[in-house]
């Protein structure tokens, strides 16, 4: 953090607001990532400023200027191996389509089909025990993470309102 009219000494105390609003986040109460955030300008005054009015000048200017950049919330990726007897492929290829997943390749190996996939992580809970009774526990799987992406608008709405507790 840089200033112009802002003394020198209550830089920190703007930096320190910028990375507790970081920390808390502004859709979710979840992190931000990725931010770089410049003091260009400000004002200090002789009675009314303090080390507390610049931390809380600079949370409520990150958080401002946040909402105004249109942020996205991201979840984790996790790239999922299932091994499936043939005659379960397609309830296996059902439900990773209706846990938002997507199939990357379906392939033959001995004796049977492995699917790769790419799913999101919330929704892979529960799925051992899915996989087992579509199965008849004759499929296994493995999954590892793979990267970021950006929730479907729908699915972020209903992150927020449940944060928010609406």
């Amino acid at each position: 953090v840089t200033g112009g009219r802002v003394p020198r000494e209550y830089i920190p105390s703007v930096d320190a607001g910028i990375q507790s609003a970081m920390q808390l986040g502004v859709l979710a109460g979840y992190p931000l990532v990725g931010i770089k955030a410049i003091l260009l300008d400000g004002a200090a005054h002789d009675v009314d400023s303090s080390e507390m009015a610049f931390k809380i000048a600079g949370s409520m200017i990150l958080k401002e200027a946040v909402r105004k950049a249109d942020p996205a919330l991201l979840e984790p990726i996790m790239a999922v191996e299932v091994r499936t007897p043939e005659d379960y492929m397609g309830d296996v290829i059902g439900d990773i389509n209706s846990r938002r997943g997507m199939i990357q390749s379906m392939e033959d190996a001995t004796g049977v089909k492995v699917i790769r996939a790419q799913v999101p992580l919330s929704e892979m809970f529960g799925y051992v025990g899915d996989l087992r009774s579509k199965t008849q526990g004759r499929a296994v799987y493995s999954m590892q993470f793979d990267s970021y992406a950006e929730v479907p608008r729908n699915v972020a709405d209903e992150i927020i309102k449940k944060t928010r507790g609406e």
